[in-house]
């Protein structure tokens, strides 16, 4: 008999841990190869943990909604094989004092790393603090209340060792920030800095009201929003653009491109496709902010936001969307899709990407506003295709006709992008929307 250790998997650069949603097997229970063990979410998407091994489930580590960092040991499985991967697996005479000695000193090099990780615990606000940043915390005095009004310049704004130390070193000079709460500091000498609170109003429950918890992803995807407001500076252009040739385009050849091709061709390829042409135009769109320095991203990843049964969004990521033509563009669309309305993405197909479109259309809507998906700084909403009067202008002259028309809003973030860059990237998707040729081939 062997022990294996099943580890909470690698999902992706910036997936660090994972919230135990459910167990599929009990202890004792019998596991096949490639078996599903335990469902797990993050803040990206919902997956499952299959066992690389065949055997016994005889023991869990961590339970329901407890939060688990990426390679830590979620269960144990006894195999019929000799070899095991379980470091700590019956252990020789005289090895265990060795065994010990390890484990300390892998307990000390984990506090001491300045890269920190996040951990299990987490503060009443959701925020992830490190073990190091925890310790200097107690060690300094600062409550948990205090540590959260520290503003963190990790990655999603955790704090870090630098932070706090910061902090502590303004604090202890009297020139720290006001922060947004009242806060007691250990030393009773010191005067307390005032703050404002701002309060919420109570909600009225009435007897025939119903009350309806958010699910998780709700309220990742309801921080992930405020977080992105509070953040960017959203600034909206607008622009109508004629897709009649488009449309009158597609409609010629849907049905041959759906025999040769197997796939649907509807109209979000085609405007996707429009769009990783335009961001080529216009680099300077595809970038992140990170403090004081742009981040001008090499690839273009296109995310597209899709809709999901239970209601919510999620927003895979077509990446290096530039390089395919449209039929690679279609079939992309189409799976990723199709595999978001089955919750059956990958985490690393959720999360890379530099752009995203919004197609508020779906839904009836003729415009949106949407908030930029950070660490983005712009995102574009694409409106319903609508038949409308308009202008026709001739050389014989102007006239009144029928036209099919949408609007496109663009939202981008005013810190790193002018009304300028923002308003010629959508008048140069127009330009190119506008230009397509009806006799054009697929």
């Amino acid at each position: 008999m062997a022990i294996f250790e099943l580890k909470l998997p690698k999902m992706g650069e910036s997936v660090a841990e994972a919230t135990i949603t459910s167990w599929l097997k009990e202890v004792g229970d019998t596991i096949e190869l490639d078996e599903a063990v335990v469902e797990i979410a993050t803040d990206k998407v919902d997956s499952e943990v299959p066992s690389e091994v065949e055997g016994k489930l005889i023991e869990i580590r961590f339970q329901k909604d407890e939060v688990v960092a990426v390679g830590e040991t979620i269960a144990l499985i006894e195999t019929d094989g000799g070899d095991s991967n379980i470091e700590n697996a019956a252990p020789k005479k005289g090895e265990e004092t060795l065994k010990e000695v390890k484990e300390v000193e892998k307990t000390i090099e984990k506090a001491a790393e300045v890269v920190e990780t996040p951990i299990a615990k987490n503060s009443d606000s959701g925020k992830f603090y490190s073990p190091l940043v925890r310790n200097i915390a107690q060690k300094e005095g600062v409550s948990m209340d205090e540590l959260e009004t520290i503003s963190g310049t990790g990655k999603d704004n955790r704090v870090t060792k630098d932070d706090i130390l910061l902090y502590l070193k303004n604090k202890g000079t009297g020139t720290q920030k006001e922060t947004s709460a009242k806060v007691e500091t250990p030393k009773s000498t010191e005067k307390v800095a005032e703050k404002t609170v701002s309060k919420v109003s109570p909600v009225s429950v009435n007897g025939g009201d119903e009350i309806i918890e958010m699910s998780r992803m709700g309220k990742l995807i309801a921080k992930h929003m405020v977080d992105s407001v509070q953040t960017s500076a959203h600034v909206q252009s607008f622009i109508e653009i004629d897709v009649s040739n488009i449309v009158k385009w597609r409609g010629k050849v849907k049905d041959a491109f759906l025999k040769r091709e197997g796939e649907k061709l509807t109209f979000t390829p085609i405007l996707m496709h429009a769009i990783a042409a335009t961001i080529k135009k216009y680099p300077m769109i595809n970038i992140a902010l990170n403090g004081d320095s742009i981040i001008k991203k090499k690839n273009i990843n296109l995310g597209m936001a899709a809709a999901l049964p239970d209601g919510n969004l999620i927003v895979p990521v077509i990446k290096n969307a530039d390089q395919l033509n449209l039929v690679g563009m279609t079939k992309a669309v189409n799976d990723l899709a199709n595999r978001a309305r089955n919750n059956a993405l990958k985490p690393d197909e959720i999360q890379g990407g530099t752009y995203t479109v919004t197609n508020v259309g779906s839904f009836g809507s003729v415009m949106g506003t949407p908030i930029i998906n950070q660490p983005q700084v712009a995102i574009l909403a694409l409106g319903a295709i609508r038949k409308v009067p308009a202008v026709i202008e001739t050389p014989e002259g102007d006239f009144i006709g029928i036209r099919q028309k949408m609007f496109v809003s663009h939202s981008y973030d005013h810190r790193v992008v002018n009304g300028a860059l923002g308003g010629m990237f959508i008048k140069t998707l127009k330009d190119i929307l506008e230009a397509w040729d009806v006799n054009a081939d697929f």
